[in-house]
């Protein structure tokens, strides 16, 4: 059977890739400062953002934010030469990943800050580290550092914070609700299994939204919207409301259940 093509909608995407059998794709400090030198490159190259990021030692987390249809062409570069430097170094043939990298489209605001905390909580998850701080293989140690990565400079917590160490702590070391994490990865995959590739269509949107007499009837529509896959943010941009608001409306509806 023939590969699904991938949907790639500008915006943020959450990127996961494993090595092969769950093996290590990063042996030494060197490996790791080598793939970030590659992410960091290649993100400039094609005009990705990002946002977040935790290499772990037989994964990685991504978060980064695309504007045109090119997230593929970045991954395949990351991740082939990565794979040729690492299996030059240790002597190696053969595949290092264990398949196409895995990717999330970020459906809201809610799921984006979410994730972010998710990400840069996995070395605390996997009991490396006592300190977020103390883990050097992700952004967030380079978000208490003096001097950013290039490639950080636009990061989402880098201009929401403006260099406030006690509000990037705050922003990344909360609480994760992990069955809310569930839901929107949910919410993720229905967007990639029910819009075609040139991304979710607005005017079908429009005309599902339209039309309504009261709020509650106005209601129900935002919920059917979003659970056929339409981002928070689409369904309140086509309303002309905040997203907040959509978020609220969604999280009442979900509460009642």
């Amino acid at each position: 059977m023939a590969r699904r093509p991938r949907i790639e909608i500008p915006g943020y995407y959450h990127v996961l890739n494993r090595g092969v059998e769950r093996r290590k794709i990063f042996q030494d400090p060197e490996d790791y400062r080598h793939f970030e030198k590659l992410m960091c490159t290649y993100a400039k190259n094609h005009d990705i953002t990002i946002h977040n990021y935790c290499l772990m030692s037989n994964h990685y987390h991504i978060l980064l934010e695309i504007d045109r249809e090119n997230l593929s062409k970045y991954m395949r570069q990351l991740n082939m030469n990565y794979a040729i430097y690492f299996n030059k170094k240790y002597k190696r043939s053969g595949h290092l990943w264990q398949g196409r990298y895995k990717s999330w489209y970020v459906t809201d605001e809610a799921y984006l800050y979410t994730l972010m905390r998710y990400i840069e909580q996995n070395p605390l998850k996997a009991k490396m580290v006592e300190r977020l701080e103390d883990y050097p293989y992700g952004s967030y140690h380079h978000f208490l550092a003096k001097e950013l990565p290039e490639c950080l400079a636009n990061a989402w917590i880098v201009k929401t914070s403006r260099g406030d160490r006690e509000v990037i702590k705050d922003l990344l070391t909360a609480p994760i609700d992990a069955e809310e994490l569930k839901e929107m990865m949910k919410a993720s995959s229905l967007i990639e299994g029910t819009m075609h590739k040139s991304g979710p269509d607005i005017k079908k949107l429009e005309r599902m939204l339209k039309g309504f007499t009261d709020i509650e009837e106005r209601n129900k529509l935002i919920v059917k919207a979003y659970e056929q896959g339409y981002s928070q943010h689409m369904i309140a941009k086509v309303l002309g409301i905040s997203q907040p608001a959509v978020h609220g409306v969604i999280k009442r509806q979900k509460d009642r259940v």
